[in-house]
């Protein structure tokens, strides 16, 4: 077997540590720090670590859009007041919540996700569907952390998303020659479709370009712990990353019929997701109809009835944009 669940337990190469530790360390511009304040004022001595992710990141500013936040947590319990967050929080974590902060007559926004440290660390390594794994074994920022050993910790599970990434990816390549650029485009695509996302079928080739660099140190550097997967090949251009994959025809058939699994696991989980966000999510709705939009120019009318009962009445949306395909 060499898909996600051979490789997981590996010892975790140093190069690769050092790589996604250096990653999170650049800089960002200071203005994200008014969303750190706010998270270390709303979770107190809770919070371990608020992690920077997504497209606010990837475009260096704040005032358009909504910016993406992970909320490390040392324990649920301390985290909330209310027994019902912590409840959802372990049934199926993260907890996702919407947060505005106005200044210089500007409103900021941001989703933050709220999850243990120690969920964070088995969905990273042990998960079998892509949700964690997939989001931080792209590049992040790591704007706080509580200490060193959280920052180890961190670090850590980071580099175990990038294994747990590239090993079912490559698995579904097969026998081939490849690029680090192209495993990668394979990875996201296969990750996407995973779950109810509006984006492109593009925008996994446009995220791989957009830190290619970043992809093929990562690529490297985790290679020793991808061993009988994948095996680096002479680079005449040098910044490639040239690799053979080494899937036969069984193998390969057998991580397709894995993603597959992934497939409607992340079908039922993203519904399950969503009906959570509407007790978690202030404006989820139309937070989601802006999304669509913004993704995929499909409109979406947010009616009295469908803001009054989201359940109900949004089941009947969720039906007409599958098939439509506005969903995939």
């Amino acid at each position: 077997m060499t898909d996600h669940a051979s490789t997981v337990d590996k010892k975790l190469p140093d190069r690769l540590i050092s790589e996604v530790e250096s990653i999170g360390l650049r800089a960002v511009t200071a203005d994200f720090s008014i969303f750190v304040e706010e998270l270390k004022s709303r979770f107190k001595s809770s919070l371990d670590a608020v992690i920077l992710y997504g497209s606010c990141l990837r475009s260096y500013e704040i005032d358009d859009g909504v910016v993406d936040f992970y909320t490390l947590v040392d324990d649920y319990s301390n985290a909330y007041q209310e027994h019902y967050l912590r409840y959802f929080n372990i049934w199926l974590p993260p907890n996702v919540f919407y947060l505005e902060i106005p200044k210089h007559e500007k409103i900021f926004r941001a989703k933050y996700a709220v999850i243990s440290i120690a969920d964070f660390e088995k969905g990273n390594q042990y998960w079998f569907h892509s949700y964690l794994w997939a989001r931080f074994a792209q590049p992040v920022r790591l704007l706080y952390v509580k200490d060193n050993t959280v920052r180890v910790r961190i670090n850590h599970s980071l580099a175990h998303a990038v294994i747990s990434f590239l090993s079912p990816a490559i698995s579904a390549l097969g026998s081939c020659e490849v690029t680090a650029k192209e495993i990668w485009i394979k990875g996201l695509t296969l990750t996407y479709a995973a779950e109810l996302r509006p984006e492109r079928e593009s925008r996994a080739r446009q995220l791989a370009e957009l830190n290619v660099d970043d992809y093929i140190n990562l690529t490297e550097y985790a290679l020793p712990s991808l061993v009988g997967l994948l095996e680096k090949l002479p680079d005449e251009h040098q910044r490639l990353g040239l690799y053979r994959c080494l899937s036969n025809v069984a193998e390969s058939r057998s991580s397709l019929r894995r993603w597959r699994l992934r497939r409607w696991q992340g079908r039922v989980l993203s519904i399950l997701r969503l009906i959570k966000a509407t007790f978690t999510f202030r404006n989820s709705i139309d937070y989601a109809a802006w999304k669509i939009e913004r993704h995929t120019g499909v409109r979406i009318e947010v009616t009295p009835k469908l803001r009054r009962h989201p359940i109900l009445w949004g089941y009947k949306v969720f039906w007409k944009l599958l098939r439509r395909g506005v969903l995939r």
